[in-house]
């Protein structure tokens, strides 16, 4: 199938030359920072002006690869909770991204929780809004869309070793892109308190004190679910090591620290 655009000139320009120049804007380096190769990556996903310059700071960091996998968030109730495509593209102003379906049916060979399903993606921006980074930064590349709704924690565990064992087994470099904002719609020193509680457990790969301090706290991160997927993942391939990239809240664009939602750019090498 082709996807098309859902949020194009709402979350991001629909103009390919604007959309182009503000990526680059956004992943401008002072031009003695060579990208790395990492494991992981997790960046946010709301419109571009207010968390483009977080998740754009994690790109720019990445020497990013041919192969992606994208686990991203069912904000809707429609749909598997746990939603992959395994064939065709998605469309962005920037050209057509194709579904790497050879990486789709090696994961749904291990992981059967996973379920195909294009109502899901139909409107699904998480996803959609990492497309146009990827395209301007490695154009050519191809990639396997996840969107993870209300799961279970042993079901995320599932679905995140699922991921460890498919990447450890793969002969060429994949790189997973994890998208979540954090807490969402309270004032600004109550959602950086709690955004500081959730960033220590992903700063220390710990998925299972992760899930438990959100629900505890009360941390309303949308992402929840992917993010614990990742950091299962992460610990099935070992030795990975986190790095805040850059942290801020919607009220450092809008003014408004009444009502800001936290966003977390963070590297996995």
């Amino acid at each position: 199938m082709l996807r098309l655009p859902a949020v194009s000139g709402r979350f991001y320009p629909s103009h390919p030359t604007e959309l182009t120049a503000l990526i680059r804007e956004f992943t401008k380096t002072d031009g003695n920072a060579t990208p790395v190769r990492v494991k992981a990556c997790l960046v946010p996903h709301a419109g571009y002006v207010y968390s483009g310059h977080v998740a754009g700071a994690v790109y720019a960091r990445i020497a990013v690869p041919k192969k992606i996998v994208i686990l991203g968030v069912r904000h809707y109730p429609r749909g598997e909770n746990a939603a992959i495509l395994s064939s065709g593209a998605w469309r962005t102003p920037l050209g057509d991204a194709a579904i790497d379906q050879a990486l789709a049916e090696a994961l749904r060979a291990v992981c059967p929780l996973l379920r195909e399903d294009s109502v899901v993606h139909s409107s699904e921006h998480s996803l959609e809004v990492q497309i146009p980074f990827l395209q301007v930064l490695q154009p050519g590349f191809t990639f396997v869309p996840v969107a993870l709704g209300t799961l279970r924690f042993e079901d995320l565990v599932a679905v995140g070793e699922a991921i460890g064992r498919v990447l450890a087994a793969s002969t060429e470099e994949i790189l997973l892109v994890t998208t979540s904002d954090l807490n969402h719609y309270e004032n600004e020193p109550a959602t950086r308190a709690k955004d500081g509680m959730a960033i220590d457990r992903i700063l220390a790969l710990d998925a299972r004190g992760l899930y438990d301090t959100c629900r505890n706290e009360a941390i309303s991160m949308c992402g929840l679910g992917p993010t614990v997927a990742m950091l299962t993942a992460l610990q099935s391939l070992g030795g990975a090591r986190a790095e805040l990239v850059r942290y801020a809240t919607s009220g450092d664009v809008s003014g408004d620290f009444d009502a800001v939602v936290g966003y977390a750019g963070v590297l996995f090498s």
